[in-house]
């Protein structure tokens, strides 16, 4: 996959050490580790939808308590009572609001998760992070040219 490339004629023209494979680590490690890398994302993206589903939820149960104020204002006193004693505060699982299932989620798969994703990177290439997207980088960009360095320039 990776193509090694000398043209630089900046020292920001190549890739920083944190992104080069250290010696002795083959393609089929550096591929693994990238397919490992996609599946945290797509953890860490449905980590956000989790707490996307937490804030709506609770903006909901807020805007309800609202409504519910509003049908007693308005002489529902029934209908009112109805959803103040049947959704307002309404756990969404059984035994859960929704910030207990976010500490969960937290807590137990998406720490072990990211535990693991760590545990394979110091392991197999000395922590380094996101090895396959630096190859792919150095593999799609044009060495020399004005927005396709490999890394910021020094600020002197």
């Amino acid at each position: 996959m990776h193509q090694g490339r000398s043209e630089a004629v900046n020292p920001w023209d190549e890739p920083g050490e944190a992104h080069t494979r250290p010696p002795g680590v083959d393609d089929a490690t550096v591929e693994a580790l990238g397919k490992l890398s996609e599946a945290l994302e797509v953890v860490e993206q449905a980590r956000g939808g989790l707490y996307a589903f937490h804030r709506l939820t609770g903006m909901a149960d807020l805007a309800l308590g609202e409504a519910v104020e509003l049908f007693r204002s308005a002489g529902h006193d029934e209908l009112a009572e109805r959803l103040s004693t049947g959704l307002v505060g309404r756990n969404v699982i059984e035994g859960r609001w929704t910030f207990q299932l976010v500490e969960e989620y937290d807590d137990g798969y998406y720490a072990a998760f990211r535990e693991a994703e760590r545990e394979a990177r110091d392991r197999l290439v000395e922590g380094r992070r996101h090895l396959f997207e630096a190859e792919m980088k150095e593999d799609r960009r044009t060495p020399g040219l004005r927005h396709h360095e490999a890394r910021p320039a020094q600020r002197e």
